[in-house]
């Protein structure tokens, strides 16, 4: 989950993810088809969290990590970016360029 905390998250796109991961950690376990167990049975003997619930810590984490950089940082600036603000400007200048 590799730079989750950037994700646009999705109710789909977890629930893919969580599928990948569960596949995963049976396959760790050598859990097989007739032999089933639940996924909170799963991430117990794993000590996993649900995915859900790691990304969101994890975009906590990255947030807070943001937040103490320097106002010029690129990341920073990325939090509070609005491109709709962006392409009124552009299209304001557009109707003056015209002519």
């Amino acid at each position: 989950m590799y730079g989750a905390e950037t994700w646009r998250t999705t109710t789909t796109t977890i629930k893919k993810v969580q599928v990948f991961i569960n596949s995963c950690l049976r396959k760790i376990l050598n859990i097989h088809w007739p032999d089933t167990i639940s996924n909170s049975l799963l991430w117990e003997r794993t000590n996993q969290l649900p995915a859900e619930e790691e990304i969101r810590k994890r975009r906590w984490k990255w947030i807070g990590h943001t937040l103490r950089k320097s106002s010029n940082c690129i990341t920073r600036q990325a939090l509070t970016w609005n491109p709709e603000e962006k392409q009124k400007k552009e299209e304001g200048l557009r109707t003056h360029c015209v002519g």
